[in-house]
């Protein structure tokens, strides 16, 4: 198991997940959106990284979803591994471009697209995201030990 990278990731999320709860605090709502958004990612790659390098994704929701059909995940940690794709999937690919670029067709900048809802709702997805993969990575390494 890659537990390096598991963990460089880990404390990317982390970093990220700091972050997105002083945007909060400040009332930045496009801010705490991107900042949730790169919790979630790195997050998964952290554990995605515990079968081996990762490569350049804005979009793990769907390599996690192949490593569970695959069978990657011991059963146990199936149903935490199937909640963290699907707020991977949440907050992926789609809320990284509008957070950078808004909604070009619609003419709004990322600024006018989220509100203090979006934020508190997506920094709830990335706490919930961070701690399970915290949970898992933790558990493998005392597997591994």
């Amino acid at each position: 198991m890659s537990n390096s990278e598991s963990h460089y990731r880990l404390r990317l999320a982390k970093g990220f997940l700091e972050e997105a709860r002083q945007d909060v605090s400040l009332g930045r709502w496009r801010s705490a959106l991107d900042n949730s958004q790169l919790t979630v990612e790195h997050s998964a790659k952290a554990v995605l990284a515990l079968f081996g390098p990762v490569g350049r994704t804005h979009n793990p929701a769907v390599h996690l979803r192949d490593a569970l059909a695959k069978g990657h995940f011991r059963p146990t940690y199936a149903p935490a591994v199937q909640a963290l794709t699907e707020i991977a999937e949440l907050l992926g690919p789609d809320i990284h471009i509008q957070t950078d670029c808004g909604d070009e067709a619609g003419g709004l900048t990322p600024w006018e697209l989220f509100d203090e809802s979006d934020a508190r709702q997506a920094l709830a997805l990335a706490e919930k995201a961070f701690t399970i993969a915290e949970q898992i990575i933790r558990e493998a390494k005392h597997e591994g030990s």
